[in-house]
């Protein structure tokens, strides 16, 4: 009997070590992206959007085929997948990057990572197009919510100037949040037949290859760039694209995909905060309402979400979490 009780605390132990080391895992994923919008907005500033994002995957793709070839070396692409898998990457890496890049140049990092927050909503309004999922109220109410706070983040104050360099910045935001949505819905249909890190392999490959032909579009802004810049795309290459990929996969098996999402609302937050810090930026007032409303519909939504997934378990959290 002691030896058992000696087990289960040595078992409870190793699982409350996981569980921290889950949170510190989804801490810093969180902190890192959202500085990356920093590092985007020093990058651009002398490297062009489109030859900043092939530099940057250059280095991720590398990356990551030397980790898959280590892990999964007998990981393949299948043959009626390979159009999906080009079509993802040329969603979630080519063009995502290109506006992301274009956005973040033309606005500001504080206004470009409040934008993100926006993504959830988009994913839910084409699921429901898409895939005719029915809303619940909450979620039908939440959307109307949140499209008014994402109108207060776009337009900063409110009116639309198509002549203002920041909001077409922030339109190029809002186009990349959409991009990412499609992205996300595409994956869909593969995530069931792959790994997570042999999607990301491909798609980042797939997408770093057809950056390269986009790229010269900007060959006459080609020209040497600095030390700074430079460590800025690694920065992005190595800690945003490849660690924080593993740091995210090893967080999501050890915890509640609700409790994962609410951690990943605090990017905008984090990239609010980091471009007052670092760069002095100014976020209006108006703006910081707009993304707080977005946010805490996304909470609202995920938290009603995980009481009726909670609910078809019937009431066990472990039953939950596989569903």
């Amino acid at each position: 009997m002691q030896a058992l009780l000696t087990k289960i605390k040595i078992f409870m132990g190793d699982q409350s070590k996981q569980q921290l080391l889950a949170n510190l895992a989804m801490l810093i994923t969180v902190l890192f992206w959202g500085i990356s919008f920093i590092s985007i907005k020093i990058a651009v500033s002398e490297v062009p959007p489109i030859t900043m994002a092939l530099i940057r995957f250059i280095i991720a793709s590398a990356i990551l085929l030397v980790i898959i070839r280590k892990l999964e070396p007998a990981s393949k692409l299948k043959k009626e997948d390979r159009i999906k898998m080009l079509t993802a990457g040329f969603l979630g890496i080519t063009l995502y990057f290109y506006f992301e890049n274009s956005g973040v140049k033309m606005t500001t990092a504080s206004n470009a990572s409040l934008i993100t927050s926006i993504t959830p909503i988009i994913a839910i309004a084409l699921d429901m197009i898409i895939f005719k999922t029915k809303p619940s109220v909450l979620k039908f109410v939440g959307m109307g919510c949140a499209v008014a706070g994402a109108y207060l983040a776009v337009t900063a104050n409110g009116q639309l100037s198509f002549n203002s360099a920041t909001f077409k910045g922030n339109l190029f935001m809002v186009f990349a949040m959409l991009t990412w949505s499609l992205y996300t819905l595409l994956n869909k249909a593969l995530q069931d037949k792959y790994s997570g890190l042999f999607l990301t392999t491909c798609q980042t490959l797939f997408g770093t290859i057809l950056l390269v032909p986009a790229s010269f579009i900007e060959y006459r802004q080609w020209h040497l760039f600095s030390f700074t810049a430079f460590s800025n795309i690694l920065f992005l290459a190595v800690c945003c694209s490849a660690i924080c990929y593993f740091l995210y996969i090893f967080a999501l098996k050890r915890l509640d995909v609700a409790i994962t999402t609410l951690y990943l609302n605090l990017t905008p937050v984090v990239g609010v905060v980091s471009g007052y810090l670092v760069l002095r930026e100014t976020v209006l007032p108006v703006q910081l309402l707009g993304g707080l409303m977005i946010i805490v519909v996304i909470i609202a939504i995920n938290l009603e979400k995980q009481k009726s997934t909670l609910k078809s378990a019937g009431g066990n959290p472990e039953c939950a979490k596989t569903v």
